[in-house]
């Protein structure tokens, strides 16, 4: 008898504006029915997600989805770019060009100080940090109602696994 699937842990919404600023930076490369890559903010990585016909179940090789236990951005991204929920091209427009990586290093993962800080830039970029924020949290409801489960686990890429696409 197969063990009952075990379902991800929902990710912290700075997760979801990671995955927004992948769309908008179109970080996303569908490969097939099954299979996409992301590429990390930095360009340093490369992830890959595999996803089910219907989106429910999710393998992902992102550092959070690995030791974290939650669905990582990599993979919300994915779905995104799968059309399994369609975000307004203002709120990803607003998250291109972020550099998470950075950001998140110099917060040292202190996610609420990260989102203040992209919410300053959105704002100053001319968008609204509110429609993004409203946004991303319509993304964490659909995420939560797909109720997620993991597929296949694998470790992480390490820097410089970039895939160098022709």
């Amino acid at each position: 008898m197969a063990m009952p699937a075990t379902q991800w842990k929902m990710p912290p919404l700075i997760k979801v504006y990671e995955a927004l600023g992948a769309i908008g930076d179109g970080r996303v490369r569908i490969e097939d029915e099954r299979r996409a890559t992301v590429t990390s903010s930095d360009g340093s990585k490369t992830y890959e997600v595999e996803t089910s016909a219907d989106g429910r179940e999710i393998a992902s090789n992102d550092n959070a989805s690995y030791w974290q236990g939650y669905v990582g951005y990599p993979a919300i991204a994915v779905l995104i770019a799968r059309g399994f929920y369609r975000p307004p091209a203002n709120v990803t427009d607003a998250l291109a060009g972020v550099a998470w990586k950075e950001l998140n290093r110099k917060y040292k993962n202190d996610w609420a100080k990260t989102i203040a800080e992209v919410e300053k830039e959105i704002e100053q970029g001319g968008h609204d940090p509110d429609a993004v924020r409203s946004e991303a949290e319509a993304v964490m409801s659909f995420m939560r109602a797909l109720k997620p489960v993991r597929g296949k686990r694998s470790r992480p890429p390490s820097e410089g696994t970039a895939v160098k696409i022709r």
